[in-house]
């Protein structure tokens, strides 16, 4: 018999960057589009390459991201319990630029220094759908002197170093300057279908 009914718990990621000079004056990023976006996954675009055939630009940028294989299994292992893996609540920024994948296991290219070092988040319970449906991590980093990056990859990870890798995303360069910030929001809204 074919249940119509049955439950699904589907986990839809998004996460959103916003980068301020040393005056806080809000910097121009390059927003993808879809077309962008999947050639950026099938690993046809560098992260430098900017076009309005592929995106505009705008005050932040917001893309989908991706859980990795052992972030699905962690989340299944924080539900009950299992094995009791640490809590997903530090982002990290990198340069590196292969294309991210459902086994990646760390950043291409992690960040340590000038401000742009992992760091723990501001963690909270927000609305999307429903009241506290969805995680969200967010941390502003700040910039200092020899910080000037060209940020292609974030992700979300259970440990200040090494740790579990829950998401991962490559996207066109974000490029920061010393003094400048950039506030970084991971958001996992649970939906059910």
């Amino acid at each position: 018999m074919l249940n119509l009914f049955k439950a699904k718990v589907g986990l839809n990621e998004n996460v959103e960057y916003q980068l301020k000079d040393s005056e806080g004056n809000v910097k121009q990023l390059f927003q993808p589009n879809k077309l962008y976006s999947a050639m950026m996954k099938a690993g046809l675009l560098s992260p430098s390459l900017t076009s309005p055939l592929l995106g505009h630009f705008s005050n932040s940028m917001v893309i989908s991201n991706l859980i990795t294989t052992l972030g699905v299994s962690g989340i299944a292992a924080r539900i009950n319990g299992s094995g009791s893996p640490a809590a997903y609540t530090y982002i990290a920024l990198g340069t590196g630029t292969d294309a991210a994948a459902d086994a990646d296991t760390e950043l291409g290219d992690e960040i340590t220094t000038s401000g742009g070092a992992r760091a723990a988040a501001s963690v909270s319970l927000v609305t999307t759908d429903t009241a506290g449906d969805t995680a969200q991590l967010q941390n502003t980093f700040n910039f200092t002197t020899g910080g000037t990056f060209a940020i292609t990859e974030s992700g979300v990870l259970n440990a200040a170093s090494d740790g579990t890798l829950l998401a991962r995303q490559v996207f066109s360069a974000i490029n920061v300057a010393s003094g400048d910030s950039l506030q970084v929001t991971w958001k996992f809204d649970v939906d059910t279908a």
